[in-house]
């Protein structure tokens, strides 16, 4: 499974935990963790030009997919191009 959302870019990042035994001391490190993105592999169908896609797209992708249309979603991020479009 792909590791970047191919929508809107996500990918993992490191970052360092903070614990409330460190805000106590002077010096206590945590270490540091990957965290990534909800990435799920989907199939979009797009009803304006009659395909479906399969896209491994992170759960913020599916939330905008739903509030802007999988059309201009798609078409935002390159994946349909401008002459795809059914008559």
């Amino acid at each position: 499974m792909a590791k970047t959302c191919e929508i809107t870019g996500k990918g993992s990042q490191v970052g360092g935990g903070y614990s409330n035994r460190t805000r106590a001391t002077q010096f206590n490190p945590t270490g540091k963790r990957r965290r990534r993105p909800n990435i799920q592999r989907k199939g979009i169908f797009v009803p304006e030009t009659g395909k479906t896609y399969t896209l491994n797209i992170s759960t913020q992708a599916m939330k905008t997919i739903a509030k802007n249309g999988a059309y201009e979603t798609l078409k935002k991020a390159g994946i349909i191009k401008g002459a795809d479009r059914i008559a």
